[in-house]
């Protein structure tokens, strides 16, 4: 999901465009004679697919039978809530399927109250339609609820990837499905279950890790958002999950290639059928198969095969091949396909090209934020010019009904507000803080530096040691993240300072260190998120000037010195390692920083293993376990583990 540049079409001219485009497909002499075109009834209450005893297939085909064109084509549109929340009756005169809440688009009220009252007013608009058709509204539950505030806020997935531990997977994401659901959406877009090939990929930190074996292990997620029976969606725990990008989008090529300069986000993966099944193809085999996941975005790269002559990159959302014949034929996969943001207008050809391509392709509904009635107008214009069959828009629409129903969606369109209070609750959070715990790398620690005395006098220093906006990274609150007190929690500072009475801190390191026993130098990146993270897009793998300066600083003064990396991938480490006694990778930690010090001071044991390799230079990227002359820093699977308890 992203938000590039926003085309935005006035929804009014959108509206007159569709009844224009409506009036001019009638013949001729039904326009002339408008009195004998019947208008389309409502359904009468004893219609099959209001009957909720009946299976979902009959209820899907009745309800199929009834649409017009029109309505078909609208519940394959969704909407940013930003284009509609100033008109909300065009979710009524479009038949609008879905509405989403891209990052950082929030209620003015953004609480739990506030969301689930914005929702349910949307809601309303689609049940005024003629057959009461209700709303999908969908967000990017990424790692927590992580639009709203207040909400509990779990480590990334590189993170997760970390603790090697599916069954905490689950547990998180049935903490953010019902923590979502309390709050009106009942569709997230997560999990990714890419397979990160290259660090210099802005969105490295969205990935389980470089291995396919390990983002499969960690797929328990889907389970965690939809539940373990059908049933289960049903619930107001539960929300209907989205396995994303479909596929390659972690193996992009940096850089130039044989064709030319690609960039690494949305970008183009070169490769065989044989080992992109193999590497990229193989989670999304475990997420529909195992795990009968409901929805699937495809990605917004490339792909260019190798056994066809490299040199014809075709995008993800054009890829028939991948999208019909391999996933939806082959893998089996019963779900409906949901365009990536605008993703469709980056197919060559003009709109109605884009359109057509995506639709035959195989994409079922499609996010085209600000763009809906324009969509709508196009499709339109393309069935009824034969371009494209009736019989693949009933399709999609059969699978997008079929989740609708699946969610209970017809006998409870409103929001269900029971768990409402447990958002953030301390039960909760104190799950958070266990997956941070179990998240963090120990990666050196010479005289068993680690784990930390109580009554040892500590001296802090780092920016990052005290930001959580820093340590939650990017997807809080806004798309890209921001720096500073952005969401309630504890910085890893706080969590130090519940451990020890003897704290200092100074984030440039110039306060006076001397009786200092222990030295922590909190390091790492500023928040980011898709493309504006991306290497050479002003960001890098080396660590900042003030980073280094107060590892040299603290290092060279204090006799213990311990360095974590608060960061969403490895850094370059190399020329400082020999003057850390331990070094912690503690990736993006979320809302609970206290996690981090469970393990500085042995409460709980250091477990985690790096889920990536861990690079020596920046230019020594893409470097991947299974590499000939593999030689990284430290290998994929490392990680050095303490006892429970304290120092000896």
């Amino acid at each position: 999901m992203r938000h590039p540049h926003r085309r935005v079409i006035s929804p009014r001219i959108g509206r007159s465009l569709v009844a224009i485009a409506t009036i001019a497909a009638l013949p001729s002499a039904v326009a002339a004679q408008p009195a004998l075109a019947a208008a389309p009834q409502a359904a009468p209450a004893d219609a099959a697919y209001l009957n909720p005893r009946l299976p979902v297939s009959k209820r899907v085909d009745d309800l199929l039978d009834r649409m017009t064109l029109e309505e078909k084509v609208g519940q394959m549109t969704q909407a940013e809530r930003g284009a509609i929340d100033g008109d909300r009756d065009q979710i009524t005169e479009l038949a609008l399927g879905s509405v989403l809440s891209g990052g950082g688009s929030v209620p003015a009220d953004n609480t739990p109250e506030g969301w689930a009252d914005m929702v349910d007013a949307y809601q309303s608009k689609a049940l005024a339609t003629r057959l009461k058709i209700p709303l999908l509204y969908g967000i990017d539950s990424v790692h927590g609820h992580n639009n709203l505030v207040g909400a509990t806020v779990f480590p990334h997935n590189i993170g997760m990837g970390a603790t090697r531990n599916p069954g905490l997977v689950r547990r998180q994401q049935e903490i953010t499905a019902k923590e979502t659901r309390a709050t009106g959406p009942q569709w997230v877009f997560g999990p990714c279950v890419c397979v990160v090939r290259d660090l210099r990929w802005g969105r490295a930190y969205e990935a389980y890790g470089e291995d396919p074996r390990l983002v499969i292990e960690m797929e328990t997620g889907i389970e965690g958002f939809q539940g373990r029976h059908e049933r289960d969606l049903k619930s107001p725990r539960h929300v209907l999950a989205t396995a994303k990008h479909y596929a390659g989008d972690g193996d992009t090529v940096f850089g130039s290639s044989t064709t030319g300069d690609y960039t690494i986000d949305q970008g183009v993966t070169v490769t065989d059928r044989r080992t992109f099944a193999k590497v990229n193809v193989a989670p999304y085999v475990t997420a529909v198969k195992r795990h009968d996941v409901g929805s699937i975005m495809p990605s917004f790269s490339s792909v260019d095969w190798k056994e066809d002559g490299v040199g014809n990159p075709v995008k993800m959302h054009a890829h028939k091949e991948l999208l019909t014949d391999v996933l939806k034929n082959k893998i089996g996969f019963d779900g409906f396909l949901i365009s990536d943001w605008a993703a469709i207008q980056q197919i060559p050809g003009d709109y109605a090209t884009q359109v057509r391509t995506s639709v035959n392709a195989g994409v079922d509904m499609f996010m085209e934020p600000y763009s809906a009635p324009q969509f709508i107008e196009t499709l339109l214009a393309e069935v009824r010019a034969g371009r494209v069959k009736e019989s693949r828009v009933d399709d999609a629409v059969s699978r997008i009904l079929k989740a609708k129903f699946e969610l209970g969606l017809f006998e409870k369109p409103y929001t269900d507000r029971r768990y409402a209070g447990t958002i953030g609750s301390p039960a909760h959070r104190a799950v958070a803080r266990r997956a941070v715990a179990e998240s963090q790398v120990l990666l050196k620690n010479s005289g068993r530096a680690l784990p930390l005395r109580r009554n040892e006098e500590i001296y802090v220093a780092g920016t990052n040691a005290d930001d959580i906006g820093n340590q939650a990274g990017g997807w809080t609150v806004t798309w890209q993240g921001e720096s500073g007190d952005i969401i309630p929690g504890t910085t890893i500072l706080e969590g130090i300072e519940q451990n020890s009475g003897n704290v200092t801190y100074s984030e440039d390191a110039s306060a006076p260190m001397s009786g200092s026993d222990v030295g922590i130098v909190v390091v790492g990146e500023t928040p980011y998120a898709e493309g504006v993270g991306d290497v050479g897009n002003g960001h890098t793998l080396n660590l900042s000037d003030a980073d280094k300066a107060n590892i040299d600083k603290v290092c060279g003064a204090i006799e213990t010195c311990v360095v974590l990396d608060v960061a969403g991938r490895p850094q370059i480490v190399t020329d400082r390692l020999p003057k850390m006694d331990a070094f912690v990778m503690s990736w993006l930690p979320g809302s609970e920083g206290a996690g981090v010090s469970d393990v500085l001071f042995g409460k709980r044991p250091f477990k985690g293993r790096l889920p990536v390799s861990w690079p020596r230079s920046e230019d020594q990227e893409p470097v991947n376990i299974g590499d000939r002359n593999y030689d990284p820093l430290f290998p994929y699977g490392y990680g050095l583990r303490t006892r429970r308890g304290h120092h000896h």
